[in-house]
């Protein structure tokens, strides 16, 4: 199986240069402080559900924010790193 990236990179490589943002500035605007958002881009945290949540409110669904989405990407990178450990 491939390596999933971790969810947190997708919204430091995708989503923040997409909307011209900083860390900071996206953490204002998710309600988060800049440290638990750079924990999260960087891999150091997992998107929790309430986070997921947060990003669905920020982004909207229309624009792929919705929960789940960030969820699956979240249990896939889990499943991913829980093998190799079992392997």
């Amino acid at each position: 199986m491939f390596n999933p990236p971790h969810p947190g990179e997708t919204l430091r490589e995708d989503v923040l240069p997409e909307m011209g943002l900083t860390v900071t500035e996206a953490a204002n605007q998710i309600g988060v402080s800049r440290v638990t958002l750079s924990r999260v881009l960087n891999g150091h945290a997992a998107i929790s559900p309430g986070m997921a949540l947060r990003l669905e409110a920020w982004l909207g669904v229309e624009n792929g924010g919705c929960a789940e989405t960030w969820l699956t990407q979240q249990l896939a990178y889990d499943l991913w790193k829980a093998r190799q450990k079992a392997a």
